[in-house]
């Protein structure tokens, strides 16, 4: 059995994340293929230009999960991207409002993502500012749960 292109990672209980810092995922259904490189307990992922002949392996990644404002924080927009050599891709950030502190919110985000054939990307989901407006202040922690990313390679 196991996988042939896709790898699923996952990371239940509640954990909070810092402005720009990733999330983590904790447990995983990993690829055998040696596409995606991860530790469990990590924020970051490994993706490997691994191809046949190819100039790009190209990789579908999306992200779920469940983002809040902690208790006796600011009420503000709050959002989560999927980031790449550690810049967010701004066209795959997910932003929630909550009403109040304590609301979790469902979250999803892709991206496609072309490694070149013999490098390698990093990839990880960061809390980012849900505005790109400098005069609103993001929010300095949110809370993540039920988080999950599937990698799938599709060329």
């Amino acid at each position: 059995g196991g996988c042939d292109m896709a790898a699923e990672y996952l990371a239940n209980a509640p954990q909070s994340v810092a402005l720009n810092a990733p999330v983590i995922f904790t447990a995983s259904i990993p690829c055998r293929k040696g596409y995606v490189y991860h530790e469990d307990e990590t924020g970051i992922f490994i993706l490997r230009g691994i191809t046949n002949g190819q100039c790009f392996a190209t990789y579908q990644v999306t992200f779920n999960g469940n983002i809040a404002i902690p208790d006796g924080g600011t009420i503000t927009p709050v959002a989560v991207a999927i980031t790449v050599n550690g810049e967010p891709r701004l066209t795959s950030r997910a932003i929630f409002t909550p009403a109040a502190a304590g609301d979790y919110g469902n979250v999803t985000s892709t991206a496609i993502i072309k490694v070149p054939r013999g490098c390698c990307f990093s990839l990880s989901v960061e809390s980012v500012p849900a505005s790109t407006d400098p005069t609103v202040t993001p929010a300095p922690v949110i809370d993540v749960q039920n988080a999950n990313i599937v990698v799938n390679r599709i060329a």
